[in-house]
């Protein structure tokens, strides 16, 4: 290992905080320019869900990657497709392109949120803090870029693109002082199995789950629902922002849960995220209790994002983490898909307020998972 870990920390949080920047951007710009360009609410979702394949695709083969090369390469990596991607979407809004972007999105958003956690991890203490450091600093990016993004989008929906390019861009310079951790070892009396399926990691997988769908509804529908309700995109940027801002007060709460608490934590924090955001879709119209709405859930689903990975990274082996951490992620990525693609199916049959209801009650639904699991600690 090179370098002091006061000085990887710092390079961590400017990776984390740069390329969260950029993704924050994305969150808002991408779906208001699919909007300006003539994509109806349906292909919108669409679109949404097309980086949730690539990520959870990406994440199934990074356990294995990080057997070979080490996580810093990841986050690197992570930078340049980002930065790829946001160029593209400047250059073409066409249906091909588009796609093409929004799967290097998501491989991007593997790559960097596996190397991340997994880099942090890796040191000693607490897992679960560490987590909760880093989440703090990227949200402090998701809570910047979406109000970034709003403001530029009142323009030109291009142009707050072209500024996630930028930031993507900036996020490889840190990545490059990052310490040069080996790769991970594997185990030669390793447990039979799919490590998914080990209590305590497939209950970090849940969580994981849940705090993905909720960010799923976040960057697709949220910005359309609230557009149908006839506030500005800097209003939207700014509303998004808010729901970002109460996942970082929700990853700092998370850092000092003790392991006795974790599991009902988990639990509370499942169901607040479902019903608030059931709720949601029926107080769009009324700006201050939409916001508030838009915390709560935030606040519970920025615990479950550092519940989730925690949970999975101190139930195995350490040089298993980087294989825990990369199928909490996948969990993530497939709630990332099936909520925007599900949501545009529904849409077929229900309105918007009925979508927001349905997806609310499946995001809660895992809690159930947490009875079979009382009393343990983690």
């Amino acid at each position: 290992m090179s370098g002091s870990r006061g000085h990887d920390s710092i390079a961590t949080s400017g990776a984390a905080f740069l390329f969260s920047s950029a993704m924050g951007v994305a969150s808002v710009a991408v779906p208001l320019l699919a909007l300006q360009e003539g994509y109806g609410v349906v292909a919108v979702g669409l679109l949404a869900a097309v980086p949730a394949v690539s990520q959870m695709l990406t994440r199934l083969v990074l356990g294995a990657v990080m057997r070979v090369v080490s996580d810093w390469v990841l986050i690197a990596t992570a930078a340049v497709m980002l930065t790829v991607a946001n160029a593209m979407l400047v250059a073409s809004v066409a249906v091909a392109p588009f796609v093409i972007a929004q799967l290097f999105q998501g491989v991007a958003r593997a790559c960097f949120w596996t190397g991340s956690q997994t880099h942090v991890v890796r040191g000693e203490g607490s897992s679960v803090k560490a987590l909760a450091a880093v989440e703090l600093v990227s949200g402090a990016g998701q809570l910047a870029g979406p109000v970034l993004g709003g403001v530029l989008a009142a323009g030109s929906a291009s142009h707050a693109v072209a500024a996630g390019a930028v930031l993507a861009a900036l996020s490889l310079v840190p990545a490059f002082f990052l310490d040069r951790l080996p790769p991970f070892q594997t185990l030669d009396d390793r447990p039979s199995g799919r490590i998914w399926r080990r209590p305590v990691v497939a209950l970090g997988c849940l969580a994981s789950a849940s705090g993905g769908a909720w960010r799923g509804v976040l960057t697709s529908y949220v910005p359309v629902l609230l557009a149908h309700a006839g506030y500005a995109s800097s209003t939207i940027g700014g509303m998004v922002a808010v729901g970002n801002g109460a996942a970082v007060a929700g990853s700092a709460v998370a850092g000092r849960t003790p392991s006795h608490r974790i599991v009902p934590t988990y639990a509370l924090a499942t169901t607040v995220t479902g019903v608030a955001l059931a709720v949601l879709g029926f107080v769009d119209g009324q700006p201050v209790l939409a916001a508030t709405v838009l915390a709560v859930s935030g606040l519970a689903a920025g615990m479950l994002q550092t519940i989730g990975p925690a949970m999975a990274a101190d139930g195995v082996h350490p040089e298993e983490r980087g294989d825990a951490i990369a199928a909490v992620g996948t969990y993530r990525a497939a709630a990332l898909f099936a909520v925007p693609f599900g949501a545009a199916a529904m849409l077929l049959v229900l309105p918007l307020s009925g979508v927001f209801a349905v997806t609310g009650g499946l995001i809660a639904l895992p809690a159930l998972r947490a009875r079979s699991m009382r009393g343990r600690q983690v």
